[in-house]
């Protein structure tokens, strides 16, 4: 019987993994090796320590609303995207509301976790931990690995011929990256165009000489804004709109999807991307397209070599350069673990429902967080907190080793691509917190809630799939979910209203024509939803939009 926890990391994964444990009725320590909560949203200038932090400018992708966590809704007040500070604040605030902060070791790392030599029959872990200079040895029952997958700075300066030889010029990984003084008045090239290369590209661009944007693969840009000034993200994210998915053939979302990109800019012209493209990734800033577009960042491809004091681009074109900027994501690794465990996956790819070692005797270890959803990751680290908390306390239970390797292989794609793309790890939102929702027992049923409650039962199947659906039904139900779900627009508009505009239309009757016209459509799709298996996700899978 599971008791004792040991959970490593005190980031958001560490922070509802303890709670988690708590409402199970479990004991978990969490072990944190830094001084403070906030993992890698805990900004420092510092960069000497090895620990990834966000930089000085970075504001979340996915919404307050989208990205809270299940129980605990941000305050009405804070912005629907959040900086870095009111973020961290978020996460103090739910440490000190469920009182975590007294089951957090802080300054305390976790050297080794080791199975028991009795593992077999006890599920047991040695934890050795070391708290200013002085190691002590633990047992836990379970184990619940939060530290990420933003752990240590994928370089991979082999494949950049030159940088290491000939240029003469400066190169960091963009975890070194805090602001912009130091680029200043400098000739930038920045390699990489996921969500940090774009931000950074734009940030730099107000000071630096010039900056050069190196793109391999196609690429897709969106804004956090949707057309009427709502987030994007709550507007898209619905049921409605994965039911469609579902429905639809996948070429037809696909050019749904690039007609919905191309109606802001046309990739194409700017060389980012084009409707033909089978390989692409899409990425969130509102500022990049206009930098193109006057200049100050120019996109280039591939690089193909470094001399001296310039880049040498596949295209045959080179330019001067005094800094080059790694953008090229992070390596996951578990150093901690012992090799025979760490042997058992190479990725979390292969983790059972991207959590659990299948091949090990006993399911007393998780990883918690490792995965890149199309939406927020936080939502995503909560329920699989939920689900495994729920198996550690002995009320859900894992199949057999042979249908968990049986899952994870029918999920695996074939290819192995590089380690630091994150698009590997990247599954659609709905569709992975649907399943570890179902696993758990706390999936809602849109069908009976159109029986039972129809106003709800069509917020959650029009509206945005926020996390707090998955608190209206089974272990953990929380009484205040109805009515974060139905208030959640309020919320989202309470920090504008610090200016009233004067506007007596009132669209009440619409909204009820709405509602009624919505009706059927919602009991037809509950009705497909239920009968016919939902596919099942992808780690290429793209946004719901």
């Amino acid at each position: 019987m599971v008791r004792r926890v040991a959970v490593i990391g005190a980031g958001v994964s560490g922070l509802a993994s303890v709670k988690c444990c708590l409402d199970e009725g479990l004991e978990p320590t969490c072990f944190e090796r830094s001084e403070d909560i906030g993992g890698l949203w805990r900004y420092t200038d510092s960069t000497g320590s090895g620990r990834v932090s966000v930089y000085r400018s970075v504001i979340t992708n996915t919404s307050k609303e989208m990205s809270c966590f299940s129980d605990f809704p941000c305050p009405e007040d804070f912005p629907s995207f959040l900086p870095h500070s009111l973020l961290l604040e978020y996460f103090r605030m739910y440490a000190r509301h469920f009182d975590l902060l007294r089951h957090i070791r802080f300054k305390t790392t976790a050297l080794s976790v080791r199975k028991r030599p009795d593992f077999t029959t006890s599920g047991q872990w040695e934890v050795v931990t070391e708290t200013d200079g002085v190691r002590e040895s633990h047992i836990f029952d379970a184990v619940m690995v939060c530290t990420g997958h933003y752990q240590e700075p994928y370089l991979p300066l082999a494949s950049f011929p030159g940088i290491d030889t000939r240029f003469k010029g400066q190169y960091l990984h963009s975890q070194e990256y805090k602001d912009v003084e130091a680029f200043r008045g400098k000739r930038v090239l920045v390699v990489g165009i996921g969500n940090t290369g774009g931000d950074l590209s734009v940030e730099l661009s107000r000071v630096a000489a010039k900056v050069f944007l190196s793109v391999r693969s196609s690429t897709w840009v969106f804004r956090r804004v949707s057309d009427h000034g709502f987030p994007f993200d709550m507007v898209n994210t619905t049921r409605f709109n994965h039911f469609l998915e579902w429905l639809l053939p996948s070429a037809l979302t696909k050019r749904i999807k690039f007609r919905k990109f191309n109606s802001w800019f046309n990739h194409k012209n700017y060389g980012l991307a084009s409707t033909k493209s089978s390989n692409f990734k899409i990425i969130i800033n509102e500022e990049l397209p206009f930098c193109l577009l006057s200049g100050t960042v120019v996109l280039k491809p591939k690089v193909k070599a470094f001399t001296e004091s310039s880049a040498v681009f596949e295209d045959g074109t080179e330019q001067n350069i005094d800094v080059v900027l790694f953008a090229t994501g992070y390596i996951f690794s578990f150093p901690f673990l012992e090799e025979s465990v760490r042997s058992l996956f190479d990725d979390n790819r292969s983790l059972y429902k991207r959590v659990f070692p299948p091949q090990l005797e006993k399911p007393t270890l998780a990883i918690i967080g490792l995965i890149q959803l199309t939406g927020s990751v936080m939502v995503g680290a909560e329920m699989q907190a939920r689900w495994v908390t729920g198996i550690f306390a002995g009320w859900n239970k894992l199949p057999p080793t042979s249908r968990m390797m049986a899952d994870i292989l029918k999920k695996k794609p074939p290819v192995k691509r590089n380690p630091s793309e994150r698009e590997n790890l990247k599954i659609s939102f709905i569709s992975y917190t649907d399943e570890i929702a179902s696993c758990a027992g706390v999936k809602p049923s849109v069908l009976r809630l159109l029986l039972t409650d129809p106003r709800l039962a069509l917020a959650i199947f029009f509206g945005p799939c926020t996390p707090y659906q998955y608190r209206l039904v089974g272990r953990g139900k929380w009484s205040g979910a109805r009515d974060a779900i139905l208030t959640q627009w309020q919320r989202t508009l309470k920090p504008l209203r610090t200016r009233v505009v004067d506007d007596s239309s009132d669209g009440s009757d619409g909204w009820r024509w709405m509602c009624l016209l919505a009706l059927p459509v919602a009991l037809i799709a509950g009705f497909l939803l239920s009968k016919y298996p939902r596919p099942g996700w992808s780690p290429g899978a793209a946004p719901q939009l």
